[in-house]
């Protein structure tokens, strides 16, 4: 494993990436709660558009201050897919040692998650992502409750497969894998090791968390509670936002009550500089 140095204090020390496909309305709230941070700090932004052909592409296209990628659509592709694709398009061209990953539901109201995550990272140079293993805060009575009916449904599907009975394949009940809604990499060390975002048909960054551990990097999680002290994230607000579930999908519902909320709450929350 070879040592890397710390950014050098005249540049800054992170880009953010964006990955927008027909949402219109989130990508532009996204953006404004980032629009004076990153001016005042002079930080790159990369936004990617997935070929969305729409009122969200002639938005980005009318800003000055990030940097805008179109990727045409190569046929037909699955979301997560698109996704990891237009996120390496970015990850080449970012020039920074590390960068944030946001996803346009993403709606950071407190900008010192930035520095906050940053230090978290620069505590070793051998940390290679700090993030969340969780897209929600569901408060401890609701995770206890999740994490114990998970791993109750784990050992009773391997206990029927140990007895020959017919059962699902049980899915590990602790998550492992940061996600992407607002997480930091570390850049340099990701092209150094010649690795990418999209390696496989996983979610993208799973197995580049995986390939990192194993070349024996870091990986920093930071609790729900501690994330969103900062910023608020509707789960699938993406997919919701495009039309990806039905009117009455619960999913549905939650990105319209969360969305809502949020609208009501923009301007009582200036983000912090």
């Amino acid at each position: 494993m070879r040592a890397f140095d710390f950014p050098s204090a005249q540049q800054p020390a992170f880009s953010l990436v964006l990955v927008n496909y027909k949402t219109p309305e989130i990508t532009r709230m996204c953006l404004e709660f980032l629009q004076q941070y990153v001016k005042d700090h002079q930080i790159p932004v990369w936004v990617v558009d997935n070929d969305s052909a729409d009122e969200s592409l002639t938005y980005l296209r009318s800003l000055d201050w990030i940097n805008l990628i179109e990727r045409p659509s190569p046929g037909k592709e699955p979301g997560h897919i698109a996704h990891g694709k237009a996120l390496d398009l970015a990850l080449a061209k970012v020039e920074t040692d590390y960068l944030f990953l946001l996803h346009t539901d993403t709606f950071v109201f407190d900008s010192t998650v930035f520095s906050m995550m940053i230090n978290e990272c620069m505590q070793s140079l051998d940390t290679a992502a700090v993030g969340c293993v969780e897209q929600l805060d569901r408060g401890v009575l609701r995770d206890t409750w999740r994490l114990s009916s998970r791993y109750f449904k784990h050992y009773f599907r391997r206990a029927k497969l140990q007895l020959g009975l017919r059962s699902r394949e049980p899915k590990p009940y602790r998550e492992t894998h940061l996600k992407s809604f607002c997480t930091l990499w570390n850049a340099r060390l990701i092209k150094a090791h010649g690795l990418h975002f999209s390696m496989d048909d996983r979610v993208p960054g799973y197995t580049l968390q995986d390939r990192l551990s194993s070349l024996g990097y870091g990986i920093k999680c930071l609790s729900p509670r501690t994330i969103f002290r900062y910023l608020d994230h509707i789960q699938a607000g993406t997919v919701a936002a495009a039309g990806g579930y039905a009117k009455n999908h619960r999913r549905t519902t939650m990105y319209q009550q969360t969305l809502k909320r949020i609208q009501m709450q923009q301007g009582m929350r200036p983000a912090k500089s």
